[in-house]
């Protein structure tokens, strides 16, 4: 599994972007701050598509269920990684998960 990085392309299943915003700056990859728990958690969501009558398109990441590393950390905190999976707050709520599409570097594999 790849470390993933604050460029990493994280998306709903409907194809919207999750807007990371790392919490730490100091650790990088090709110059790109590492994304740590609880970093994808509580991030906007933009261009999600379910849109319509009784339809909310996902405006928010919620808890993660996996991609934390058990092994690395930085700062205590975990680093997240390219196995990421946790839900978002569109509909049908409990259903809809964001996932991790391009992790944003190449260079560092780590164990979960």
């Amino acid at each position: 599994m790849k470390a993933i990085v604050s460029t990493a392309d994280v998306r709903c299943d409907h194809d919207g972007k999750v807007q990371n915003n790392p919490s730490q700056h100091w650790v990088q990859i090709a110059g790109d701050p590492v994304l740590v728990d609880d970093d994808p958690e509580g991030r906007a969501i933009v261009r999600c598509p379910n849109i319509g009558a009784t339809m909310k398109p996902c405006v928010k990441t919620l808890r993660v269920f996996t991609g934390y590393s058990d092994w690395i950390r930085v700062d205590g905190h975990a680093v997240v990684l390219d196995n990421l999976d946790g839900l978002t707050d569109g509909t049908v709520p409990g259903t809809v998960h964001y996932q991790v599409r391009i992790p944003g570097q190449s260079f560092v594999e780590v164990s979960a």
